[in-house]
């Protein structure tokens, strides 16, 4: 077994990498780590590990998920899940489906502008 840290990061390939920034930024508060480039954004939830890079550098390949199915970003009070659809909306995303896992616990599925499936 590798010893790790647990994941670093996932990167998405955007169109427009300020477009992309500006939707994450609005909808889950991350903010810029650092940037490579012009093409390349790290951000991050604050007081939080995580990371997402976005990158412009080959736009054409934008939205493909290339066998990943959604990115997840846990609420830290799920009785908000419709504002938060909203505020997806709102930003530029879309809905794409609600229900309930087998636990009975609520969720939705959402995308980004680019149109990489988010859960919530």
């Amino acid at each position: 077994m590798i010893e790790t840290e647990g994941l670093t990061h996932v990167q998405l390939v955007v169109r427009d990498v300020h477009r992309a920034l500006e939707f994450y930024r609005r909808v889950f508060g991350m903010e810029v780590k650092a940037w490579d480039g012009d093409d390349m954004v790290f951000i991050g939830t604050p007081g939080r590990r995580d990371t997402l890079t976005l990158n412009q550098a080959d736009p054409t390949r934008a939205g493909r998920t290339g066998g990943v199915d959604h990115i997840g970003f846990r609420l830290l009070d799920r009785t908000q899940l419709d504002d938060a659809v909203r505020q997806v909306v709102d930003a530029g995303g879309r809905l794409l489906e609600r229900g309930r896992h087998p636990s009975g616990d609520p969720f939705a599925y959402v995308a980004d502008p680019d149109g990489y499936v988010i859960e919530l």
